[in-house]
C-alpha cells in the first residue's frame, strides 16, 4: 500500500510542461534578436561551439530531477500495518429534527440550516470523542453511526434536509430510544443524547424515553429551536397551510423540552442566533468520566521520500555537469 502524506505537492509535476513552453519561448526571442544583428546562418557560423541541443537536454534532465523532487515532497510511504489505537473521550448522539416546521425562518437562514451549522462547528472542535447523528420527523433514522471520522460526519451532515425522513411528525421519544441503541458496546458511562427540535406536535412519550435512558446511565439534553410566538413555514414558494386553508404557525414548545431534559438528567437550552447552545452542553458532557476506546487503524508507514530526493539530486548534478558548448565527443550536439 502506497500513501502520500502530503499529496498536494504532486501538483508540482504539472509545472513541467510549462518549463518546456517557457524555454521554447526564450529560444524564439533569442532567434529574433540574432536576426536583428544580421543573417542567422552567418551568426551561427561565427559561433561554432554553441550547441543547439544541449539546452534541451539540460531541460529534460532538470525536469526529471524536478519530477522526483515533487514526489519526494509528497512524502510517499509504504508498509502500513494494522495497529490498535487507544483514545479517551465521550460518546455523543445528536438527534436532529428534520420535520417541515424546521424550515421556519426565525433563525437565519432557517431553523434546520442554523442547527446544521452549529453541529458542523461542534465537529470541528472534537478530538478523541465519538459522535453519531440521527435525523427524525415522524420516525427516526440513523444518518451516521457512532464514529470518530469527523470528515464523514460533516459530509453526512451536508446531505440532511426535510426530505431525509419521508414521514412527517415529531417522534422525539422514538428518536431518543434509537439513539440509546446506537451507542457502541465499548461505552458504559460517558454517553449523552442531544435532541435538537422545536418540540412541537410530539407523537409519543419523550419524557418516558428520556427517563429510561437516564436509568441506563445516558444523559439526555435538549436544545429548543424556534420562538414561542411562532413563525409560518415556507413551502413551495408560499406558506404551509392546513386542510382548512389557514396558515400553519410553528411554535417552540419549551415545556416539553424542559421536562425531557429533567427526566434525562440533562439540561434544556434555548438556541440563540449567536450561541446555539451546543458548546455549553458539550462542555458539560466532557466533565463526565471519559472512557477509553480502542480501534484498529493503519499506522507506522515507512517513509520513502529520501530515495526520491536522492534520485532528484543525481539528475540535478548531471544537469549541472552538462555545459552550454558542444562536446568534442559529440555526446550532446
Amino acid at each position: 500500500m502506497i500513501n502520500f502524506a502530503q499529496a498536494q505537492y504532486l501538483f508540482l509535476i504539472l509545472l513541467i510542461p510549462f518549463f518546456f513552453a517557457a524555454y521554447a519561448l526564450l529560444l524564439h526571442m533569442k532567434r529574433k534578436k540574432i536576426r536583428k544583428l544580421g543573417d542567422a546562418g552567418l551568426v551561427s557560423r561565427l559561433m561554432p561551439s554553441v550547441s543547439r541541443s544541449k539546452g534541451w537536454w539540460k531541460l529534460v534532465i532538470f525536469s526529471i530531477a524536478f519530477f522526483f523532487f515533487s514526489i519526494g515532497m509528497s512524502r510517499p510511504q509504504i508498509g502500513a500495518k494494522l495497529k490498535e489505537h487507544r483514545t479517551e473521550g465521550v460518546e455523543i448522539m445528536i438527534a436532529l429534527d428534520v420535520s417541515n416546521s424546521m424550515l421556519a425562518e426565525d433563525y437565519s437562514p432557517n431553523r434546520l440550516e442554523r442547527a446544521k451549522l452549529a453541529i458542523s462547528r461542534l465537529v470541528d472542535k472534537l478530538r478523541d470523542d465519538r459522535i453519531g447523528l440521527i435525523v427524525f420527523a415522524g420516525s427516526p433514522f440513523v444518518q451516521l453511526p457512532i464514529t470518530t471520522d469527523y470528515v464523514s460526519a460533516k459530509m453526512f451532515l451536508n446531505t440532511i434536509s426535510t426530505e431525509s425522513v419521508p414521514i412527517q411528525g415529531t417522534a422525539m421519544g422514538d428518536a431518543i430510544n434509537t439513539a440509546v441503541r446506537s451507542f457502541s458496546a465499548q461505552s458504559e458511562k460517558s454517553r449523552a443524547v442531544i435532541v435538537i427540535t422545536d418540540g412541537e406536535n410530539h407523537e409519543d412519550d419523550p419524557v418516558a424515553a428520556a427517563k429510561q435512558a437516564y436509568d441506563m446511565g445516558i444523559r439526555v439534553y435538549t436544545i429548543g429551536v424556534g420562538s414561542p410566538e411562532g413563525e409560518p413555514i415556507p413551502m413551495d414558494g408560499g406558506l404551509l397551510k392546513d386542510k382548512d386553508g389557514n396558515i400553519v404557525v410553528t411554535r417552540l414548545d419549551e415545556a416539553v423540552l424542559e421536562n425531557v431534559a429533567k427526566a434525562g438528567g440533562g439540561v434544556y437550552v434555548k438556541a440563540g442566533n449567536s450561541e446555539f447552545g451546543l458548546n455549553p452542553i458539550v462542555d458539560s458532557i466532557k466533565k463526565m468520566d471519559e472512557e477509553k476506546f480502542s480501534s484498529v487503524v493503519f499506522e507506522e508507514f515507512d517513509e520513502q521520500y529520501m530515495y526520491f530526493f536522492a534520485i532528484a539530486l543525481v539528475f540535478l548534478v548531471m544537469e549541472m555537469l552538462i555545459g552550454e558548448r558542444k562536446s568534442k565527443r559529440h555526446l550532446f550536439n
